[in-house]
């Protein structure tokens, strides 16, 4: 059986949430970008803004703008002021993930979201676009909640009652990819919601790219 067959035959699919069932780059960016600024980070490393999206809050802020603990932490509280007031029209689902959700479901697959955004904020994000019903489990963190990524792929797992060899990942970041190997899971990468290339994804090791959801269609169902 070849890699890429392998991978359409796996009992439980793990999706992470940003950039990868949801298209929140544009909400992310824009309420990081109002904070940042009044914060008082430089319009030129307000460029980098985009490299937020996949690591959690609030170490992305400080891995991206050197930003103290302490000033990421307020950071933090101060976007997801702004964030938590807005509506579905922040975090919409891909074009045809819906669909894709569904016909892995009637194939009799296994569902679940792992994702390193606060639960409330996940939770709110599949209920808005109506399929919170099509997961199994939803792994994502708690107020003060310090698991990995790796830690939510491994309790989907346990959870679901299933093997690293029945299970395969995808997500948007390089922090997907090397999440999942921490846990033996091969991992999909995506390119259809911008926020990383193909060689970000392919370098961190990543068993296959998706350029579309029509893609990873093929490769989930084959």
């Amino acid at each position: 059986m070849g890699r890429l067959e392998s991978l359409s035959r796996r009992k439980v699919v793990v999706f992470d949430f940003d950039g990868t069932i949801a298209d929140t780059k544009a909400s992310i960016i824009a309420t990081a970008t109002t904070v940042l600024s009044g914060w008082g980070v430089p319009e030129t490393d307000l460029a980098r803004v985009g490299e937020i999206i996949g690591p959690p809050f609030p170490q992305a802020f400080e891995q991206v703008f050197g930003l103290s603990h302490d000033a990421a932490v307020e950071v933090t509280r101060r976007y997801r002021d702004i964030y938590t007031n807005l509506g579905v029209e922040a975090w919409p689902a891909f074009p045809g993930f819906v669909e894709l959700l569904t016909d892995l479901r009637a194939a009799g697959r296994g569902l679940a979201v792992a994702s390193s955004k606060r639960a409330n904020l996940v939770h709110r994000g599949l209920d808005d676009n109506q399929i919170t019903d099509l997961f199994d489990i939803v792994c994502a963190k708690g107020s003060d909640d310090e698991s990995t990524k790796t830690d939510a792929i491994v309790r989907a797992m346990r959870e679901l009652g299933v093997s690293p060899e029945d299970t395969v990942m995808v997500g948007d970041r390089f922090h997907d990819v090397e999440a999942a190997a921490g846990c033996g899971v091969p991992c999909i990468g995506v390119l259809y919601g911008q926020t990383a290339d193909r060689a970000e994804l392919e370098g961190a090791g990543a068993a296959a790219v998706a350029q579309t959801v029509a893609e990873l269609r093929e490769l989930l169902l084959g």
